[in-house]
């Protein structure tokens, strides 16, 4: 049981290193443009051949001994293949050729000789093969003459090497064509990688990237969101002590102003302190209007005269969907760089309304303008403003900021309208 759970875990292993290699390769070729794929592919056809010409060719030497074992069979007196023995001497010997004496003149006629007994022929000595078959049946010895022999033994060696040589050329030829193919394979094998597993690891990659671009705008989010809430939990401190010692000099001097400046500020901190606590990113434009009145009936008492406020709210839009304090921060950036620093003051205007299906809150002051006091809209305020806005709504929304005739600043905040939940 132990044995057949190791060769388990061994055949896992191995499945799963096969399928690591075929990934890495699979998202290699994907990453490969085309063009970079088919030069690849030539360049490896090319590695391919060179290798096949370099390991299987036949060297010069074994080239030199097949010529010489041709010309030695072509040379040979006997020949052997597969329908026997071939015996073709190159010169055939005189001894034991018979040969017929050419016929002699007719001599004259004379008178008949006696007949002499004929004298038996000696037999010429054996020049053929014979063959000898021992009494027990069992061998037979064939009698060959000596060039005979020496001719059936080049041959038999001629045959023997011919056979291999034959053998190792087809072994060649075999592997050389084996590796060629295994080539042709592999390429064909990644083209079909590249074509058919190339749109899915494409998509892949894809919704890698999207879900690291993702997660990169969900931090940006997470942090802008995160200055946002200390903004939204931050009252400024010499806002605050200014005001408290407004009203501790007017108790004195002014009473019944001291009471109502009182008064503004506790509805300034109850409109700001509920931002404070709500970690809401999108609050409804009628809220802010409240604080940010709030805010300027603080105001207006410390600048007296100096400051007037024009508010075009429509109440119907006081139920649209609008980013918190963005409104306040546009109103304090007027406030401290436009009319504060203008000796005679000014007047401040906001004014909402839709147009092309977009809620526009513009705020306008005929202060001092651009370049008195060094704030040409990028300031860190305007800035959190525009980056807030792109991570809500992209490209949907956006923060103008555009001078004023004859003086002042214009800034205006475009978003999709929506009603606030």
């Amino acid at each position: 049981m132990q044995a057949r759970n190791t060769s388990q875990n061994h055949f896992s292993s191995v499945l799963s290193w096969l399928y690591r290699c075929f990934d890495a390769v699979a998202t290699w070729v994907t990453q490969l443009s085309w063009w970079k794929f088919f030069l690849f592919a030539i360049l490896t056809l090319t590695a391919g051949a060179i290798l096949q010409e370099e390991l299987f060719s036949r060297p010069a030497e074994e080239e030199a001994r097949a010529e010489r074992s041709q010309d030695k069979r072509s040379d040979a007196a006997i020949l052997i293949d597969e329908s026997g023995i071939h015996f073709n001497p190159r010169s055939r010997p005189k001894s034991g050729a018979s040969s017929v004496p050419p016929e002699a003149p007719e001599a004259p006629d004379a008178p008949d000789a006696p007949e002499t007994p004929a004298t038996p022929a000696v037999p010429a000595p054996a020049t053929t093969p014979s063959a000898t078959v021992y009494p027990n049946g069992d061998s037979v010895h064939i009698a060959l003459p000596p060039q005979i022999t020496e001719e059936l033994s080049n041959a038999i060696e001629v045959a023997v090497e011919d056979a291999a040589e034959q053998k190792v050329s087809r072994y060649h030829k075999q592997a050389s064509t084996w590796f060629m193919n295994f080539v042709l394979l592999f390429v064909l094998a990644l083209f079909g990688t590249k074509a058919l597993v190339g749109g899915k690891k494409r998509a892949e990659a894809e919704s890698q990237v999207a879900n690291a671009a993702a997660e990169r705008e969900a931090m940006q989010r997470q942090l802008s969101e995160t200055k946002m809430q200390m903004m939204q939990a931050q009252v400024e401190p010499h806002f605050l002590f200014n005001t408290l010692a407004s009203v501790e000099h007017l108790i004195q001097v002014d009473p019944p102003r001291a009471s109502a400046m009182q008064r503004s500020l506790i509805q300034y901190l109850r409109a700001v302190l509920p931002q404070m606590r709500d970690n809401a990113v999108v609050t409804g434009l009628g809220r802010e209007v409240d604080m940010v009145t709030a805010y300027l009936a603080l105001l207006k008492m410390r600048m007296e005269e100096r400051l007037t406020v024009v508010m075009q709210i429509p109440d119907g839009l006081r139920s649209a969907a609008f980013p918190p304090m963005m409104l306040q921060s546009m109103v304090e950036n007027a406030i401290k760089h436009g009319l504060e620093c203008k000796p005679e003051g000014g007047t401040l205007k906001i004014q909402a309304e839709v147009v092309d299906s977009k809620l526009r809150v513009t705020v306008t002051d005929d202060g001092v303008g651009f370049g008195v006091v060094p704030s040409d809209g990028t300031g860190l305020g305007l800035q959190t403003i525009r980056d807030r806005l792109k991570l809500l709504h992209g490209e949907q929304a956006g923060l103008h900021i555009a001078a004023n005739s004859p003086s002042g600043v214009i800034a205006m905040i475009e978003v999709p309208y929506q009603l606030s939940k």
